[in-house]
This record gives structure tokens, sequence and C-alpha cells, in this order.
């Protein structure tokens, strides 16, 4: 998610520390884009003003890599919900030096939309001295070259509450409000233990810190297998924000985590549950097509040297395995509610 700095809070450039435990930075650029930014800000959960923005479609650019989870997020949410005429999207490359993720794999290096090699220049344009990592995602507005904000929690968030108005007919409730609470406290555990966890484990500084990372996040995948046993999605009958926060660490579990990052007591695969439950998320319009394995491999096994100094990127896994039978209809459940999949991509 980032690219430097000893902070790092990110899939790129974190950094072991010598018996230390792994410390994400939660900051980010308090930024949010909604409906009626009239007020002109709102104090966050610490009493941070938060600045507004107002939708507007077409004028901003969501700025992503397919390598990174936090990125691949906001891919998905944007698919189900049917923004791509409304916000477009800036795809940067798996791997990048320590200044920032690059557009690489746009004719010249060059985003044709914004004119920049890498997000670093819309962060300095409007912060010259940006002290934090340069994270994806961002959005950037366009007319200004400007980054808006890079707090990803909100900006998916934001795209289900926010943005409703751009939304495509049948898109799914994806922050239902009978669910909201418990939601957010699934969610919760999800991003500590799970989706943090794995980072956790990987960038533990020592023998200890290691084990009690992974002790923490075994926990919770166990948990989750539990949970998942008997309803299709984790809030039920229908996928909310909670299976996309999951399904991102998920499918780079075996192909990364289990060996990168040491989370080996099991292979995803050797987990029943959870295996049946992220294929039947794969297999479902809006998930599957935003997973680019090689990219995801790329990134981790040769930007992240403190733990892979060889920079060997690995064969496996097969990626046909995610296209096997799941057998999770057996539970029921619509997968959209009440709204319709995405139409395939042109």
């Amino acid at each position: 998610m980032t690219s430097d700095t000893s902070t790092d809070h990110s899939t790129t450039g974190a950094y072991v520390h010598a018996g230390q435990e792994f410390d994400r930075d939660m900051n980010y650029i308090p930024d949010r884009i909604v409906r009626d930014p009239s007020a002109g800000s709102e104090p966050d959960e610490s009493g941070q003003d938060r600045p507004l923005w107002p939708v507007e479609a077409g004028r901003y650019r969501l700025v992503v890599a397919k390598a990174c989870p936090w990125a691949n997020r906001a891919i998905i949410v944007r698919r189900l919900l049917g923004l791509e005429d409304a916000i477009s999207i800036g795809y940067c490359g798996p791997t990048h030096d320590k200044r920032s993720w690059t557009f690489d794999l746009d004719p010249g290096g060059v985003d044709p939309v914004l004119g920049i090699e890498r997000i670093q220049e819309a962060y300095l344009k409007r912060y010259p001295d940006y002290p934090r990592g340069i994270t994806v995602p961002a959005i950037v507005e366009i007319a200004s070259g400007e980054v808006v904000t890079n707090d990803f929690p909100w900006i998916t968030h934001d795209f289900s509450t926010e943005w409703v108005d751009h939304h495509r007919e049948g898109a799914p409730d994806l922050w239902p409000a009978d669910v909201r609470d418990e939601m957010d406290d699934v969610m919760k555990r999800i991003f500590t233990e799970v989706n943090n966890g794995v980072y956790r484990c990987g960038f533990a500084g020592s023998q200890e810190t290691y084990e009690a990372a992974y002790d923490r996040l075994w926990t919770a995948l166990d948990w989750l297998e539990e949970r998942l046993a008997d309803r299709r999605f984790l809030m039920g009958d229908s996928i909310t924000e909670a299976d996309v926060r999951l399904f991102t660490t998920l499918a780079r579990f075996d192909a990364v985590y289990h060996s990168h990052f040491k989370a080996s007591r099991q292979k995803l695969t050797e987990m029943p549950v959870l295996w049946a439950y992220a294929r039947d998320l794969y297999q479902t319009p809006g998930f599957g097509e935003t997973i680019d394995f090689e990219q995801i491999k790329q990134h981790y096994y040769v930007v992240q040297t403190d733990i892979n100094p060889t920079q060997i990127v690995p064969v496996g896994p097969d990626p046909a395995v995610w296209l096997t039978e799941h057998g999770r209809e057996a539970l029921g459940g619509r997968p959209f509610g009440d709204g319709t999949p995405p139409s395939p991509e042109a």
C-alpha cells in the first residue's frame, strides 16, 4: 500500500526492525468525497478535521495497483457498484523503487489522464513536504493533479454511501443498515487480526513477536472458518463490504502470505470452509477478474527485499484451482441481494 519510510504500512517497502512488532501507520490524508460538502469539514473519531469534497462524476481519478490488497478493495467496490463512468481508474505496476508506485504499465510509463509517471507527483503537488508513505489506493483531482485522499477504508465506504446517485441500476447494498453495527465489529476484527495480521507475522522483528502474531492470526482464521460454516457470506445471505475486505487477503494467502509472511500453519486450500468461501467469491462477478496473481507475486517477492533478498518469484501455485467447484450454493442466499451482478467487463 505504501512505498517508503520506516513507518511503512503497506504491501511495499515495510521494514523488519529487530526485536519489534510490526506497527501499521494508520495516518492518512483524511479528506472525504461526499454528497453534501457544505460544512467544509467534519471531525473524525479523534477530533481531527476531515475536509469535505463534492461528489462529481468525472472530477476524480482512482489510482490503484492490482498487487495491493487495500487497493484491490477499491477496484472491487467500484466495479460492484458500477462507478466506472463516474470515476476513472489508473493502474500502477506491481514493482517500484523507494519513491513511489509508478505507471509503468502505461505507454511511456505515464498515466494517460494525469500525465504523471509516479503517484508521488500528485501527493507532492498538494503537499510539497508530504512526510508519510506514498500509498494506493489514492483519489486524485484530475484538473489540479493533486491527491484528495488515500484513506482506504473511507474511500470504499463513501463509494457505497455517498456516490449513490452514480451507482448502476441494480447495484448491491454493501452496507445494509440492518447488520451495520455487527458488520463494523466483524470488519474491525478482520482488519486487526487477518488483513493486518499477516503483515504482523511477515514483518515481526523477533521470534517472540512472530509467534504472538501467528497465534492471533490463526485464532481469527479459525473463528472465520466456524462463522462461515453455516452462512454463505460473512453477514448472511448476501455480499457486503466485509466480504470484500476479507477476500483480498484470502486471494493472496497461498501465493504470498503462507510462505513469504510465514503464516504457515495451513494453506488456504487446506481450510475447507474458507477455501470454498474464497472460491465462491472469486467466481462471483466483480471479484475474480480483479485478481492478477502474477502482479501480486511480483510485488511482494521483488519489493520486500528484507524478507526475500534474492527477489526470486515463485512459479506456483496454479491459479486454475480457483475455478474448481465450491459447493457453497447449498447454503442458499443471493450474492447480490435485491440487486444484480455487474455486467461483463469489456
